[in-house]
């Protein structure tokens, strides 16, 4: 029977995606080589660097004057080469606060500047994103965390800053369109619409790089990784194909147009059951509620193992919410179908009829 795959991460990838990504373990291009053992200085790895490039660039939308990079540690790594060498010694930055991931890039900063927080949703538990504050534009950059994972939030709007933008687009990265432009930076862990764990993606204005005036090391250095294409060392070789071969399947289905519409339905049928269902509450402010990572809890709290215990046996798996905070939270990244959802919401309809 079918698993319906609400994990946060690693997430669930297309089928077609991971069916070709096992052939290229045993035969990458008809070479009779794996994936896995060819050179990544080969032609035919080159080819996968530069289409994967080439995808990054056509999906947001952007030009020559930004560098792609396909980077290792993850987007935590981020946290701190950003500031490293992006602010200046002495100098400030912005941040918004909407959860763990923006605070723990805050954290990073004291390392190389001032992080300066303009806005926080920690008051309330990180349920709705910040609105009405003020940009400095004296600072360097403001960052923003676009999705958040664990509380299930969401910028729905991008703010217009007057300074250089950043984002960690981790868990919503080409889930909808956005216009790559409005952004001097964008970075992202793979993990959740793009490829599997291993690679992060770093898209960054070449005017930003090397902007700090430090010397850095090598292996933390934009300037130097852009100039050698993501090939200063190693590269991850599976995790790039992979995450080519995803992106690849989004322009196949329609682009980002019809991915964002796929998505806008799963959360609507889910988000309609959570208002509906006397069982269940939705934690989130409305107007903020994330289409990528939803977030409810049960209205009684001995009602949480036994809806769990319901999810597992219709094989809807992964909807523990984070061990921080508890309840449940169903991923609906872009693999997932809307029959997963359906499933998921037809086990809740059930739940109250027997619990409510």
């Amino acid at each position: 029977m079918k698993k319906h795959n609400f994990y946060a991460g690693p997430a669930i990838l297309p089928e077609i995606v991971l069916k070709e990504a096992a052939q290229s373990i045993i035969n990458f291009n008809n070479s009779e080589l794996s994936l896995l053992e060819i050179s990544h200085r080969s032609k035919g790895f080159e080819a996968v660097m530069d289409e994967s490039e080439s995808l990054v660039k056509e999906l947001l939308g952007i030009g020559e004057e930004y560098a792609v990079l396909f980077l290792t540690g993850g987007a935590s790594s981020q946290f701190f080469m950003i500031p490293m060498n992006i602010l200046k010694d002495g100098e400030k930055a912005a941040y918004i606060n909407t959860g763990v991931w923006a605070s723990g890039a805050i954290k990073e900063v004291k390392n190389f500047g001032i992080a300066e927080v303009i806005a926080s949703s920690e008051s309330d538990q990180f349920r709705h994103i910040p609105k009405n504050y003020s940009i400095p534009t004296d600072a360097a950059y403001l960052h923003i965390t676009s999705n958040n994972t664990i509380y299930g939030s969401q910028y729905q709007h991008w703010p217009e800053s007057p300074i250089p933008l950043v984002c960690d687009m981790s868990s919503d990265l080409f889930s909808r369109p956005v216009d790559g432009n409005k952004f001097d930076l964008i970075y992202a862990g793979a993990q959740k619409n793009l490829g599997p764990a291993g690679v992060t993606l770093v898209v960054i204005k070449k005017s930003l790089m090397g902007r700090s005036g430090r010397k850095l090391p090598s292996m933390l250095n934009y300037a130097l990784h852009a100039e050698k294409g993501s090939m200063y060392n190693t590269p991850p070789v599976f995790p790039i194909y992979v995450s080519m071969l995803t992106m690849r399947w989004i322009k196949s289905m329609g682009g980002l147009e019809v991915i964002a519409n796929r998505n806008e339905a799963k959360a609507k049928l889910l988000y309609d059951e959570i208002d509906r269902n006397s069982c269940f509450v939705g934690t989130v402010a409305k107007e903020d509620r994330s289409r990528m990572n939803v977030v409810f809890t049960a209205r009684h709290q001995d009602h949480e193992p036994l809806f769990l215990e319901a999810c597992n046996k219709a094989n809807c798996v992964g909807l523990a919410g984070h061990r921080s905070v508890g309840g449940f939270r169903a991923s609906l990244y872009n693999a997932l179908e809307l029959e997963s959802v359906a499933t998921l919401v037809q086990v809740m309809q059930d739940f109250e009829k027997d619990h409510a």
